[in-house]
């Protein structure tokens, strides 16, 4: 499923004018939307981050993201939930929140529950961009999935994701656009590295199917779809060439020095089971071109880093 392309404007995109500063809030300042929040900052826009940190609110704060300290799960009418009204009206919501399993909660206190109190409480008319998952699709049996799949999720944080898209599709302030990430890798996160030093066998299949995108290229998505005009409100995002695990975890293991990969079947499978995800649609909508489209190549890139 090769989607090399150099993808023409269409009627959805911002026609190439000079655009003025925005205002964006970026919900979970972690691996994905600290990405997505410094390409804003260095193209002038003002960003606020929310974080349940005092901590790493400083740390956003020392790199230009005005900070917001909040806890998505803080009970309806709380002072926490009072404070957002002070905030100034966005051009643009980011929701990627990580679930802590330490903390106490569950996906739905935060996805669902947690994004549409936030909602809730924001002023204006945001574009709302929310990070779901391919997750939301079980084991589809190496077959394509598209926007158009029937959603088939395994796992309750794919149960929980189908949830917030229609949470956000029916919201005041939706119907936004649900992007569906494939496995997101690149520097200090390449899938199943430590079992592989380890030697440890790989729960899965090695001739099913693996969907990625470099993080790099997820967070320069992020960004098109904020800056698009009429972006649709679902895309499935992923570089456009599954891997089949074994060669993936074959590559990996040769260019790091680690044994060759070994599996296990009998054990529970990871996340992503086997299917193929197609984002052609995506690549139609919007004027991207990936930095990383080949994912054997992009573990080179992320270990020259």
């Amino acid at each position: 499923m090769n989607t090399d392309h150099a993808p023409a404007t269409t009627p959805s995109t911002a026609p190439n004018t000079p655009r003025s500063a925005a205002t964006r809030l970026v919900v979970g300042c972690g691996y994905l939307g600290t990405r997505v929040a410094r390409r804003w900052l260095v193209a002038g826009d003002r960003v606020f981050g929310i974080t349940r940190s005092q901590a790493r609110g400083a740390e956003l704060a020392a790199i230009g993201i005005t900070p917001v300290v909040y806890d998505v799960t803080a009970a309806p009418g709380s002072p926490q939930v009072q404070s957002l009204h002070s905030l100034p009206g966005f051009d643009t919501v980011f929701w990627a929140v990580g679930f802590d399993r330490a903390s106490g909660t569950t996906h739905h206190d935060v996805h669902v529950a947690g994004m549409a109190r936030l909602l809730d409480a924001l002023a204006g008319a945001p574009r709302v961009i929310l990070s779901s998952s391919t997750g939301v699709w079980g084991d589809e049996g190496g077959g394509v999935v598209t926007e158009d799949t029937p959603t088939n999720p395994s796992r309750e944080a794919g149960r929980v994701l189908v949830e917030a898209e229609s949470r956000l599709r029916s919201h005041a302030k939706g119907p936004g656009v649900a992007l569906r990430f494939a496995g997101l890798y690149g520097p200090d996160r390449l899938p199943r590295l430590d079992d592989l030093k380890a030697g440890r066998p790989i729960a899965a299949d090695p001739e099913s199917w693996l969907n990625l995108i470099h993080i790099d290229d997820a967070a320069a998505i992020v960004c098109a779809v904020a800056a698009a005009a009429t972006p649709r409100p679902l895309y499935v995002v992923s570089d456009g060439h599954p891997v089949l695990r074994s060669d993936w975890y074959g590559h990996l293991a040769a260019i790091t020095g680690s044994p060759s990969p070994t599996w296990d079947s009998s054990l529970p499978r990871a996340r992503g089971a086997d299917k193929r995800v197609d984002p052609a649609l995506l690549f139609r909508d919007l004027p991207i071109a990936l930095a990383h489209p080949d994912p054997l190549r992009g573990i080179e890139t992320v270990m020259r880093v």
